[in-house]
């Protein structure tokens, strides 16, 4: 048996693939030029590029952004805006959800609603994301499961149950707390 490991002794490099040629709407032209990093091929394929995110990515990409900014600064609020601290207190800081007796409302910014207003584009930016997959998938003529897979996830996520009736995964962040458990638990035994 030969010795073997998991990082590539011998690199094949070439000049870098472009890809397949995009025809019809909305497949522009990829907006960077390709290229190799030596440490990435160690690993597995060493190219970078060309990236291509449309539409659909830009706007996914800026929901994700604008969630994480708002996570990050309210974070950095809470240690008074000293980096130091916010290093050394990054595990213990949180976005806390509002409380139960806001409803369905949206609740004021410093009791939680920045952690709808966080989870909201957190989901828009996951859900534009698969639209995204999706229509690349159609528009280059590949099969589309990869995002029936992803979308799968997205459902197992936004379904299952932490323990308690109501609390959802990442995806129901944004209606989940606010759910009374006594209408679930009240629906929940009519059904039954």
């Amino acid at each position: 048996m030969e010795y073997q490991n998991l990082f590539t002794q011998v690199q094949a490099v070439a000049t870098p693939h472009h890809g397949v040629a995009l025809q019809g709407p909305d497949n522009n032209e990829r907006t960077s030029f390709p290229y190799l990093v030596h440490l990435f091929g160690r690993l597995g394929n060493a190219q970078i590029g060309p990236l291509y995110l449309g539409r659909l990515g830009v706007v996914s990409a800026f929901c994700f952004i604008l969630a994480f900014t708002i996570v990050g600064f309210n974070m950095l609020a809470q240690v008074n805006y000293d980096p130091i601290q916010f290093v050394r207190q990054l595990f213990w800081l949180s976005l806390d959800p509002p409380s139960p007796e806001y409803g369905l409302k949206l609740a004021p910014l410093s009791q939680g609603g920045w952690w709808n207003i966080a989870g909201f584009f957190l989901t828009a930016s996951i859900l534009f994301w698969w639209a995204r997959v999706y229509r690349r998938a159609r528009a280059l003529q590949m099969g589309t499961h990869v995002a029936w897979a992803f979308a799968a996830a997205i459902w197992s996520d936004s379904t299952r149950i932490d323990g308690e009736l109501g609390r959802g995964g990442s995806i129901w962040n944004f209606f989940a707390p606010r759910l009374d458990c006594r209408i679930l638990y009240s629906v929940w035994e009519s059904v039954l």
